[in-house]
């Protein structure tokens, strides 16, 4: 199996958009495309794939996953959404995307709240995320090879890699089974409401 470290490596966790590399200025859609396209080209699985699509923002703005825009011009709030966004759909359906930043488009709208500030607060724990996976990663890798150290097979190696990738979906599973559930809660408050 390939050397976990060199996995990690691999993987570009740190890369991001930070506040410093959103414009304070507004965008047009090609403009936030290509910053999305350069802050995130290095978690591309391959070249062809596209980080963001006019297509995709389209969806958005008409699936109201963030406040309606202005003169087709983006804003830093836009783009901080459409981050979260990224983020979010690897794990949890549009609809879900939109229950679960409902609050936060509507507080942008309706009142004086500071998105910077929660943007911030999500990078941090994101980073954080990152320090912790990569523990986890590196103890789920020992596990593994300690549950097959008694095989001997020719064979070892792919097993060996198996057995880690459905340890890493099952523990991903649970985690979006989690998020799952604290949306639904979002739900269940809006229907009360």
């Amino acid at each position: 199996m390939k050397n976990i470290d060199e996995l990690l490596s691999s993987l570009s966790l740190t890369n991001h958009i930070s506040l410093q590399d959103i414009p304070k200025m507004d965008l047009y859609i090609d403009q936030v495309i290509e910053l999305f396209e350069e802050g995130f080209k290095e978690t591309k699985r391959d070249k062809k794939e596209k980080i963001l699509t006019k297509t995709m923002v389209n969806n958005y703005a008409k699936g109201k996953l963030f406040f309606p825009v202005q003169n087709k011009k983006y804003s830093k709030e836009h783009i901080m959404l459409m981050s979260l966004i990224y983020q979010l759909k690897g794990a949890l359906s549009i609809k879900d995307i939109k229950d679960c930043l409902q609050i936060l488009n509507k507080e942008i709208v309706e009142s004086d709240f500071n998105l910077g500030e929660f943007y911030e607060s999500y990078l941090q724990l994101y980073f954080n995320n990152v320090s912790t996976f990569q523990d986890d990663l590196q103890e789920k890798a020992e596990a593994v090879r300690e549950k097959l150290d008694s095989i001997d097979e020719k064979n070892k190696l792919e097993m060996e890699r198996t057995l880690l990738i459905a340890s890493l979906v099952s523990t991903s599973n649970l985690y979006r089974r989690a998020a799952e559930k604290l949306v639904d809660e979002i739900s269940d408050e809006e229907d009360k409401s």
